[in-house]
């Protein structure tokens, strides 16, 4: 136990040292201090869009080099299990320890549920840099699991008759623009194979962490400020932010143990069992879920779950990952 603990605080502090990390911390730092940092909110979508892109098309091309593989099949089952049944316990936790409404507690519950694109790049990237291979396929896996959590916080929202317009939010859920460029560029990536790489290499690797420090950058800033109105939340329910991601970290990283997967690809279903989504879960909630307060879903998750996942848990879940599977210490 101790030598696990050792090894991810080693782990810790080599991400921390990460361009990508730092720029998330300076924009955090400048959030804080009330900075009048900000990045255009057009540029911003267009950054994300990029990033879901790149993730998406090299997670096709991978996924086309490894052919439909039983670790894919095990890796995309374990993924929408997770993601259609870590909601409801979620909801318990919020609606008993955080004392949340009905609906708040169906929108968060949702959030958790469902992954975060950008925590999913930045450990891809982080096991890059450690030199642990993991399947291109975990892309699809991203894709898989992020519309079948906002169902089921739907059907929870809709016990009691606090949700209308399901059917307009489930089009929001498949046709949205985040959805569907994810979707989207790793079809095309499957289809043109390495092919497509070779005309695309310089857009979607070399550029691919420019873009992701300057995602971060502004992720940061708004992060804190989140966490600023999230500082008038009780304890218990700030609490939650952190309980929750390491409650789906669990949960995913026995999944991962059960389908037999590998540490890098253990690693990536474990690390998104444990994010929340802060872009898709509250657009789709919003107009689905009007009843539920934004304050407290987009604060757990962004203000405390996404730097918790960022800075501490990619390597924490990494340690777990490598001595549940038997592989090498990092």
């Amino acid at each position: 136990m101790i030598d696990a603990l050792m090894t991810a605080g080693q782990l810790g502090l080599q991400n921390l040292l990460t361009p990508a990390v730092l720029f998330f911390i300076l924009g955090m730092t400048a959030g804080i201090a009330r900075s009048d940092l900000a990045l255009p909110e057009a540029s911003v979508k267009t950054f994300a869009l990029y990033l879901m892109l790149c993730i998406g098309f090299k997670g096709g091309v991978e996924a086309a080099r490894a052919g439909l593989s039983p670790d894919f099949l095990r890796a995309g089952l374990a993924g929408l299990g997770l993601s259609l049944t870590f909601p409801i316990l979620a909801f318990a936790l919020l609606r008993r320890v955080g004392k949340l409404d009905r609906a708040t507690a169906a929108a968060t519950a949702a959030a958790f549920g469902s992954v975060s694109v950008v925590t999913f790049a930045a450990g891809s990237d982080f096991l890059k840099a450690q030199g642990v291979p993991f399947g291109g396929y975990m892309a699809a896996v991203l894709a898989l699991m992020e519309a079948p959590a906002i169902l089921t916080g739907l059907l929870l929202a809709r016990a009691k008759g606090s949700a209308s317009g399901f059917g307009s939010v489930l089009r929001e859920v498949l046709l949205g623009g985040p959805a569907l460029v994810l979707a989207g560029s790793f079809l095309v990536g499957a289809l043109t194979g390495e092919r497509g790489l070779a005309k695309l290499d310089l857009f979607v690797n070399p550029l691919f962490q420019g873009v992701l420090c300057l995602f971060l950058l502004e992720m940061g800033v708004t992060a804190a400020r989140s966490l600023g109105l999230g500082a008038r939340l009780p304890a218990p329910l700030l609490a939650l932010g952190v309980l929750l991601p390491l409650t789906g970290a669990t949960l995913g990283l026995g999944a991962a143990r059960l389908a037999g997967l590998g540490a890098g690809d253990a690693t990536l279903l474990t690390l998104l069992a444990a994010s929340a989504s802060y872009i898709a879960v509250p657009a789709a909630m919003r107009l689905a879920v009007p009843q539920a307060q934004p304050a407290i879903y987009l604060s757990l998750a962004l203000g405390v779950a996404f730097p918790f996942n960022l800075i501490l848990g990619i390597p924490l879940y990494r340690a777990a990952a490598a001595a549940v599977t038997g592989a090498p210490p990092p």
